[in-house]
């Protein structure tokens, strides 16, 4: 994998609603040390921007695709993006 530091942000599809997807999101994150947010949203699916090193980016994307353990993910759809302004990860309200 590249060094450095990377921003992604993932639509992640399939049942990852109401199963603990955001709170796992997030204890994930943190663990990584990465820098973000995930919120849900209004299509059934989750969304989340994440940024750090490089490396620690592409776990978390790979853990993205199995979930906690009740998700089901189906797809994740993942491209570029900008670095958040604030640091940490959060949880934000769905959209």
């Amino acid at each position: 994998m590249s060094a450095g530091y990377i921003c992604r942000l993932a639509r992640i599809s399939g049942r990852v609603q109401m199963v603990w997807f955001r709170a796992w999101t997030v204890g994930e994150a943190e663990n990584r040390g990465i820098a973000g947010w995930v919120r849900n949203r209004k299509d059934g699916s989750v969304e989340a921007l994440f940024s750090g090193e490089a490396d620690a980016v592409e776990a978390m994307l790979a853990a993205c695709r199995e979930g906690p353990p009740k998700a089901d993910v189906t797809d994740i759809a993942i491209q570029r993006a900008v670095a958040p302004d604030a640091p940490g990860f959060h949880q934000l309200a769905s959209e």
